[in-house]
């Protein structure tokens, strides 16, 4: 069985390597790269989207990214026990008119035993900014280390 380290169950520490590499997965914004990390039974909850299996989950993902672009993503650990995870994030991009966003969430991940997402639950809200607001500018893909953190940027 393909497994997807750090495994369940999480320390801090692991849990915390586990959401740095999801935000630079998803900050790849590829959603054959992104969609490995998820079982193939995955479910989800994303915002009024209900997601089954790993197929449902990849066409899910080349919508979004077709309609947020310039995508930045940076995700923080909120806890961690056992096989959960609790994830905060923000995201910032922009609609296909100009107009920017940035975008606000929690995320509760649960894990099997091989390390593969099976249940993820995202609650998001969009506030629309102007470019002047923004505060995520580096070059699309990962987030360079030493770009601050969401706590850092008061967020």
């Amino acid at each position: 069985m393909e497994t997807k380290p750090p495994l369940p169950p999480f320390t801090v520490e692991t849990a915390a390597q586990k959401v740095r590499m999801a935000e630079d997965a998803w900050n790849s914004r590829d959603p054959d790269r992104v969609v490995q990390v998820y079982s193939e039974d995955t479910r989800w909850r994303n915002r009024a989207e209900f997601p089954v299996g790993r197929e449902a989950v990849h066409a899910f993902l080349t919508r979004k990214w077709a309609r947020e672009l310039d995508y930045r993503l940076i995700k923080e650990l909120w806890a961690a026990a056992d096989n959960r995870i609790a994830v905060r994030f923000a995201y910032e991009w922009r609609d296909d008119s100009g107009h920017w966003f940035r975008s606000y969430g929690n995320e509760n991940w649960e894990f099997n035993e091989s390390g593969l997402m099976q249940r993820r639950f995202a609650s998001i809200n969009d506030l629309p900014i102007s470019a002047e607001e923004r505060l995520f500018h580096w070059p699309l893909g990962r987030r360079p280390d030493d770009h601050p953190g969401l706590s850092d940027l008061g967020l």
